[in-house]
């Protein structure tokens, strides 16, 4: 079953925060959303850089072959870029990386896990940051993330 992720801008300090640390000052939290705005422009060049390490990790398993280090560099990319597609205004590309490392989060199922799916999951955050592809309210989008994540399910 597909999930569905209509997240189209990244959540607010304030929402990510919570009430998980108390009281914070308001202010001190504009202050530090104001700060990330500011940094959005830096945003395309961290994301391409994180996909370029995300690429070689799989250049790696190609050259060395299919083994614990190598698998687990590859899991540790895609969960860097699960965690900051958001962040960077790509909520897609958290959701194909999430697929991603649900396909290779077992430490014992890497070894044997399909390559053409992994590669699929890579070439589609690829594509996605190529053609600026930031949600799965795009038709692409929404065509791609559905098919990755019922792969993995068919695979689980």
């Amino acid at each position: 079953m597909s999930q569905q992720n209509p997240v189209t801008q990244p959540p607010s300090l304030r929402l990510k925060l919570g009430g998980r640390f108390g009281a914070i000052d308001p202010s001190a939290i504009a202050k530090a959303e104001a700060a990330l705005k500011s940094l959005s422009g830096n945003f395309t060049q961290w994301l391409n850089d994180e996909v370029v390490k995300l690429d070689a990790a799989r250049q790696r398993v190609r050259d060395e072959g299919v083994n614990v280090e190598t698998m687990e560099t590859l899991y540790l990319r895609a969960h860097d870029l699960k965690g900051l597609g958001t962040t960077y205004e790509f909520p897609l590309i958290t959701r194909i990386g999430a697929s991603l490392c649900r396909l290779i989060d077992d430490k014992d199922k890497r070894l044997t896990v399909s390559m053409a799916l992994v590669d699929a999951h890579i070439d589609g955050i690829k594509a996605a940051v190529r053609d600026d592809i930031k949600t799965d309210e795009h038709p692409v989008g929404r065509v791609l993330i559905e098919e990755l994540e019922r792969k993995v399910a068919a695979a689980g």
